[in-house]
């Protein structure tokens, strides 16, 4: 592996901490911030969401987080587009329902200028033994 794709997962690496830490503080400006103005997330009920309404459900105050971990990772760089692969686990409130919640996700990072921004993410559920 080339040092510039090992310095690229770094950073990438470094970024997916900081999506984790701002969803644990609900952080909306660092959201904002990770967030591509591009940023797509395909929900687990399928359907597909833009930047805007992701944005507004965090700022709806309606969830909230006990705990936000993402760990197990797998990177590819591809120029300036990396694909995220982890496992992801949340436990907290939404909508006044608890949620302990575990799934594997894929996340697609862009480099633009100096910095790495979500721009797409999916995840699916780890079905509980």
């Amino acid at each position: 592996m080339r040092d510039q794709d090992q310095t690229a997962i770094q950073e990438v690496l470094q970024t997916e901490c900081e999506w984790v830490e701002a969803h644990r503080w609900l952080d909306i400006a660092a959201i904002d911030r990770l967030m591509g103005d591009d940023y797509t997330i395909i929900q687990r009920d399928g359907t597909v969401v833009g930047k805007e309404k992701a944005l507004a459900s965090y700022k709806s105050q309606k969830r909230s987080w006990e705990t936000a971990n993402s760990d197990d990772y797998s990177v590819r760089i591809y120029g300036d587009t990396a694909i995220v692969m982890g496992r992801w686990t949340a436990k907290g409130t939404n909508a006044g329902e608890a949620f302990d919640y575990s799934a594997r996700f894929m996340a697609v990072y862009v480099k633009r200028g100096e910095s790495w921004q979500i721009v797409a993410d999916q995840s699916t559920p780890i079905a509980q033994a």
